[in-house]
């Protein structure tokens, strides 16, 4: 636990437990993020606390391309993991997803042949890689039905994600009306991606595919260029742009980035490069909280007990500039009196980390513990002292 509090009410002096000596540099201010040019819609959010580092247009609707196609593989995964659909099932690349998003049309396909099947997990590795759309379609009808059915399971998932300004009407992302999404929707989706299904996520790093005599290179360029970067999904449609969600790890820390309604294929990579590298370069995740420890105790009237242990229920992770940490100031808000009795899980109060005066992250404080009420004397002093301290 790297913050103490000297006391249940008051804010204190945040505390590292292996203090380190700042760099020479780490005191110069943080410069601009390298704001893309041409894009319509950016943003840089790191993965592990879900703080947006730099961003612009976050919340336009935008058209997400092949980016869709990441909420394909949401809902795959999610379908599997409820056992309604499995890793070797048949799924067969029928006419309707053949005519719509294979070799015949403008947009990427995956080249299955038509009227025959293959095993989901390969149909899905041709739509993650390869971009193919007429993979996407026969996934959408093996597991729901067909295309219409498939997209309002994607609007179900995607608001239990927490995006609120997204909707889908296909699995591919070709122009449709009425869908469309948004760059800070498309990064939790990216997120919940990595965190509830990392097997389906590790297909977005595979750098080719091959379907019978046909390979196909993945169209994420970043993956040659930059070896912490296993992800995650590029996207073009001529009323789009050119679209990549990209994500990388180093160390123990890893970002996510956005790109939408780019000029060119190279322009959306060089410009989700410049943001990762400067996003790592110039920020930095610690864990101030561990879930379920004690980090304050305060005093409880009428109870068994004298005092009830606080703490958070998740741990409690914040994105900050670096060489910022030890300036961190933790406060907490806790009722004025605590009366008993108090479950194990209670809310009690809220405890804030602010920065510069800008409070960047807060989490609930539960009790660890129950109180039970005390008997009826120790009740009745206590209500006496509680009067004399009103006074």
């Amino acid at each position: 636990m790297a913050f103490a509090f000297a006391h249940a009410r008051q804010p204190a002096t945040p505390q590292p437990a292996t203090p380190q000596p700042a760099a020479l540099s780490d005191a110069l201010p943080v410069p601009p993020a390298p704001e893309p040019s041409t894009s319509a819609a950016w943003l840089l959010m790191d993965y592990t606390t879900g703080q947006i580092l730099a961003g612009e247009n976050i919340d336009m609707r935008r058209e997400p391309a092949s980016i869709t196609k990441v909420m394909t593989s949401y809902v795959i995964a999610a379908e599997m993991a409820a056992g309604k659909i499995k890793a070797d099932d048949p799924v067969m690349m029928t006419e309707n997803a053949w005519r719509q998003g294979g070799a015949g049309t403008d947009g990427s396909y995956s080249g299955f042949p038509v009227n025959q099947t293959a095993p989901l997990v390969q149909m899905e590795k041709g739509m993650v890689v390869q971009s193919g759309n007429d993979a996407a379609i026969a996934l959408a009808e093996h597991v729901a039905g067909s295309e219409q059915a498939f997209a309002a399971l994607m609007n179900a998932y995607a608001k239990r994600i927490g995006m609120r300004n997204s909707h889908f009407v296909n699995p591919h992302g070709l122009p449709a009306e009425g869908h469309y999404s948004t760059a800070r929707d498309l990064a939790l989706l990216g997120r919940a991606l990595i965190r509830d299904f990392p097997e389906a996520y590790a297909y977005n790093k595979i750098k080719e595919f091959t379907v019978g005599p046909i390979t196909q290179p993945n169209r994420n360029v970043l993956l040659w260029r930059d070896p912490s970067v296993d992800g995650i999904k590029t996207g073009h449609t001529s009323s789009a742009g050119y679209c990549l969600m990209a994500s990388a790890k180093r160390g123990d820390q890893r970002l996510i980035s956005v790109i939408l309604g780019g000029s060119s294929e190279k322009q959306r990579a060089s410009d989700s490069q410049a943001l990762l590298n400067w996003g790592f370069r110039f920020h930095e995740t610690h864990k101030l909280y561990d879930a379920g420890k004690q980090i304050a105790a305060l005093k409880v009237w009428k109870g068994e007990g004298e005092q009830v242990a606080l703490g958070v229920a998740q741990p409690l992770l914040v994105s900050l500039p670096r060489g910022r940490y030890q300036q961190l100031k933790p406060t907490m808000d806790v009722p004025k009196a605590l009366v008993a009795p108090i479950a194990k899980g209670q809310e009690i109060g809220t405890v804030k980390v602010s920065l510069d005066g800008k409070v960047i992250a807060q989490r609930p404080l539960v009790a660890l513990e129950a109180v039970e009420e005390g008997g009826f004397f120790a009740r009745l002093w206590d209500e006496f002292w509680m009067w004399w301290e009103s006074e």
